[in-house]
This record gives structure tokens, C-alpha cells and sequence, in this order.
């Protein structure tokens, strides 16, 4: 088993999350390898990053004594084989992770851990595409990654004692806060999180209430710290409706399908906070 010390990780996937991971990574002083399929991706991806580290200092979110980690990024999934954990954090859809989990189980050395970050798939479906299921865990990491502490780490029903044991350190050295749960669709948080934001949006589209005032009900008398809707700007509406579907297929509960305001809002590419526009409009598009 790799050092628990975790001196390197490779993070799979440039995207909104594994922007967010490769800062809370830095910011706490590891190095990351960041792999995307895409060059251009990721030189937006370093910038952003950039704009992340210094978020999080100025929130006070990193050790003030520690030096920054270093950022390599890199259009190879062959470069991950040298780290010492590899997080996949690659779009939520469930057959594109399978094929990328094998590709990395192919190359990344026995010993290694390798977490998928996932918001509700099954690690047991997931460790079927993997060589080694006992090196395969899941860690859902919340948006914004470097500012919310606590995490919600998955064992499925293969994953080993080596492998829980490096995953939980690493998240130690990167100051989170775990919680770790039994394998399932949609897990803790997403099982109760978004068919109550599918149920906002409903209530939006029957006239109920508006975007703003179903936010602030939810913040004002039960405590929500941003309201369901806001929230799923921050998670991405096409994020979001692929997890509703996958958690309404694995269930078999057909109410958890999302509901037809929030697909609207999927096809006119209006996606939340990363294209500026979805139940708020932010007025730009974020890079």
C-alpha cells in the first residue's frame, strides 16, 4: 500500500469537481496530477484553479504555514500511475465512469487506492469494471470542495481495510470531515437532497411559490443554508438531472425523475452558476 502521507494525487476529470479537489488538494499543500481529454479544458481548468487557491486562502480555508502544492495537468490517463491515490471525478453518468475506471484500474499499480467521486452510484456497480474491487471506495465531495469540511465516503461492499484506511487518511491530511456510509443509490446525501430540490422545482412550475421565496422558506424556518434551488445551480441542472435519473433507475421509484421544469432548463443550456443562468441568472457566463 502506498505511503499514507499521500505526497501525490491524480485527479481524473477537469470539470467543476475536480477543479474543486485539485485546489483543496494544493491548498493543503499535495501535489496533484490533473488529467482531462481535453487541452483547452484544462488551461481554463489552471486558471480557475488559481482563483480557488486564492479564495480559499483569503476564506482562511488552507494552513497559512503551508506552501502550496504543485499542479501538473496532463491529456494522459498514463501519468496517473506514479501518484499515490487517483480520484475520478469525471461527469456523473454511470457507463462513461465504468470505462474510465477500468482504463485507470489497467494502469495504475496494485496497492494504489482509487476513489470515485460520485454523488449516487453504486461502488458495487462500479467495482465491476475495476481488477482489484478491494482498492475501490467512493468519496462525495460537496461544491465548493476547499470551503465545506465534511465529506460522505462510501464502502462498498468489496473495498478493503488498506484501501479505507489511505482514503480516510488522505482526507485527514486534507482537513475534511468524514462520514463514512454503506454502499447504496445515491447514498446519504443526494438520496435525501435531490428529490427534495426535484420537489422545489415542482413547486416552482405549479405556481406554488417563486424560485426566491422557496429558497428563502427553506434558509428562513428550516435551516438550509442556501435553499434547495440555489443549491442546484451550484451542483449543475445537468449534474443534477443525470443523478435523479440514475437514482430513479436504481431504486425503481419513478418519482425521483426529474421533473419537467428542471429538464426545460437542461435543454436551453441554462445549467446554473457554470453558464451563468438557471432558476438565478448570475449574469455572466462562469468560466
Amino acid at each position: 500500500m502506498a505511503s499514507s502521507a499521500s505526497d501525490t494525487i491524480a485527479v481524473v476529470g477537469a470539470g467543476v469537481m475536480g477543479r474543486n479537489i485539485t485546489a483543496l488538494a494544493l491548498g493543503h499543500g499535495v501535489d496533484v496530477v490533473l488529467v482531462d481529454v481535453s487541452g483547452e479544458v484544462l488551461e481554463s481548468a489552471r486558471a480557475e484553479i488559481a482563483q480557488l487557491l486564492r479564495h480559499g486562502q483569503f476564506m482562511g480555508a488552507f494552513p497559512a504555514s503551508q506552501a502550496t502544492g504543485t499542479l501538473a495537468t496532463t491529456l494522459s490517463s498514463g501519468d496517473v500511475a506514479d501518484a499515490d491515490v487517483v480520484i475520478e471525478a469525471i461527469t456523473e453518468d454511470a457507463a462513461l465512469k465504468a470505462r474510465v475506471m477500468a482504463e485507470l484500474s489497467g494502469t495504475v499499480p496494485a496497492g494504489i487506492p482509487l476513489i470515485t467521486n460520485t454523488s449516487g452510484i453504486p461502488i458495487a456497480e462500479l467495482a465491476k469494471s475495476v481488477q482489484r474491487p478491494a482498492e475501490l471506495a467512493g468519496v462525495h465531495f460537496m461544491n465548493p470542495s476547499y470551503l465545506i469540511e465534511m465529506v460522505e465516503v462510501v464502502r462498498g461492499p468489496q473495498t478493503g481495510e488498506d484501501a479505507m484506511a489511505a482514503v480516510l487518511s488522505l482526507l485527514e491530511r486534507l482537513g475534511r470531515k468524514t462520514v463514512v456510509v454503506r454502499d447504496a443509490p445515491g447514498f446519504v446525501t443526494s438520496r435525501l437532497l435531490h428529490p427534495m430540490i426535484n420537489e422545489a422545482a415542482r413547486i416552482v412550475a405549479e405556481g406554488t411559490a417563486s424560485v426566491e421565496d422557496v429558497d428563502q422558506l427553506m434558509h428562513g424556518c428550516l435551516g438550509h443554508p442556501t435553499g434547495p434551488l440555489r443549491t442546484a445551480d451550484l451542483i449543475g441542472l445537468d449534474n443534477l438531472a443525470d443523478a435523479l435519473r440514475l437514482l430513479a433507475e436504481r431504486t425503481g421509484n419513478s418519482t425521483f425523475e426529474p421533473c419537467e421544469l428542471l429538464m426545460e432548463k437542461v435543454r436551453a443550456g441554462d445549467l446554473g452558476r457554470k453558464t451563468g443562468r438557471g432558476f438565478y441568472n448570475y449574469g455572466e457566463v462562469l468560466s
